[in-house]
């Protein structure tokens, strides 16, 4: 069998295709991203924060949509528009489960984008004083 470091050719290939639909789909979001529709539901931010903690959306995304490199992406501030969302969220294609609206009704989806959307922006390095 041949092998690169361990690993099989198949297992290298199968990695180096996740990477490029994973840039992909990054590139694609990011895109999705600056088209924001004006018509986006407006939602309750606070009602969106009492519910991304209870669906456990916090528990890969950190309470503030920070996200992590080990667990699941940055979602806020400036999340992408919300029918990208929440065509994700019901057919996932990672490691996600899928959040029917029976799990996730659409106005609950709507008050988790209203609260992702509420988050702030980070302060720029060169107003972090330990920075300096």
């Amino acid at each position: 069998m041949n092998t690169f470091r361990g690993h099989s050719f198949a297992s290298v290939a199968a990695i180096a295709m996740a990477l490029m639909f994973s840039a992909a789909s990054a590139a694609s979001l990011h895109a999705a991203q600056e088209a924001k529709s004006p018509d986006t539901p407006a939602g309750n931010a606070e009602n969106g924060k009492r519910v991304f903690t209870q669906k456990g959306c916090y528990q890969c995304h950190g309470r503030e949509g920070q996200g992590s490199t080990m667990t699941g992406p940055r979602i806020a501030p400036d999340p992408v528009p919300l029918e990208v969302l929440s065509a994700y969220l019901r057919k996932p294609t990672g490691e996600m489960p899928p959040y029917s609206a029976k799990i996730l009704s659409d106005r609950e989806l709507a008050d988790i984008y209203a609260f992702l959307q509420s988050r702030p922006h980070p302060p720029a390095a060169k107003d972090i004083p330990l920075l300096k």
